[in-house]
């Protein structure tokens, strides 16, 4: 954190809108941002084969499969949370379901009962979990991946590594289990993974959901701060939210 300055609170979000959108945010609730893409999205050219049911889990794939041409056709789609499903809505696409938990889990959860004996294309990044396709096989579901964009880390990633390092970083916001995974891996490019680590611990940890701080813990980070709702924005919002908190009780025990 810069010196009675705005708290330092580090993102990962693919170096595009996201990211300029997630620096405005965080501005706006009085932050002062460090944006360190962690993803670099690389698409194929493929899109979802036909099928009865298209299970869709991110903007990005929305956007992708649209610009290279597909249309849903008579399919039914489900998309994982209400920004996906909003990106196809933009493009001309009637979304059918979106579940109430925005997870892999969420999504099996949402379908289990209307999938037995059904193709199922689930479209998504090469990164996605086992979660999504065995619960829907299990479910008795004949399942099909299409990989629409593989996911990897920009060469130059790290900044953000080196101010936990330092003890310069008040807070991350974690948006997927691959960005968690991805810092570590920066940190280490970079010859500080364990003092990163260690500055993390004197950080505010915010992550999107449950599946990435399960990878967050499973790596030794501890995490402070899971939103209700996993969207950026109530991510942010709950980060800045605990930032306030913490400075009120430092200030509180500093008068006493």
């Amino acid at each position: 954190m810069s010196d009675g300055g705005p708290p330092r609170v580090a993102v990962f979000r693919p170096d595009d809108e996201r990211i300029e959108a997630a620096v405005d945010l965080l501005r706006s609730l009085g932050a002062e941002p460090v944006p360190d893409p962690m993803l670099e999205v690389e698409p194929t050219g493929a899109v979802p084969d036909d099928a009865p049911l298209v299970v869709l889990t991110s903007k990005t794939g929305v956007e992708l499969a649209a610009e290279a041409g597909w249309k849903p056709g008579d399919a039914d789609l489900a998309a994982i949370g209400p920004a996906t499903a909003a990106a196809a809505s933009e493009v001309g696409w009637t979304v059918d379901v979106v579940p109430d938990e925005y997870t892999s889990e969420g999504l099996v959860a949402a379908l289990a009962d209307r999938v037995a004996g059904t193709r199922v294309v689930v479209a998504r990044s090469d990164h996605g979990s086992d979660v999504l396709l065995d619960g829907l096989r299990d479910a008795g579901a004949d399942v099909t991946e299409t990989v629409l964009y593989r996911l990897s880390r920009p060469t130059d990633a790290g900044d953000s590594a080196e101010l936990a390092a330092a003890g310069d970083l008040a807070a991350v916001a974690f948006t997927s289990s691959l960005t968690v995974e991805n810092f570590l891996a920066a940190a280490a490019d970079r010859g500080v993974r364990d003092e990163a680590r260690a500055g993390l611990a004197d950080a505010v940890v915010g992550v999107i959901g449950p599946p990435t701080a399960e990878t967050a813990a499973d790596r030794g980070i501890e995490v402070d701060v899971v939103p209700d709702e996993a969207s950026f924005e109530a991510l942010a919002t709950a980060v800045v939210e605990a930032l306030d908190v913490e400075t009120a009780e430092t200030l509180d025990a500093d008068e006493e």
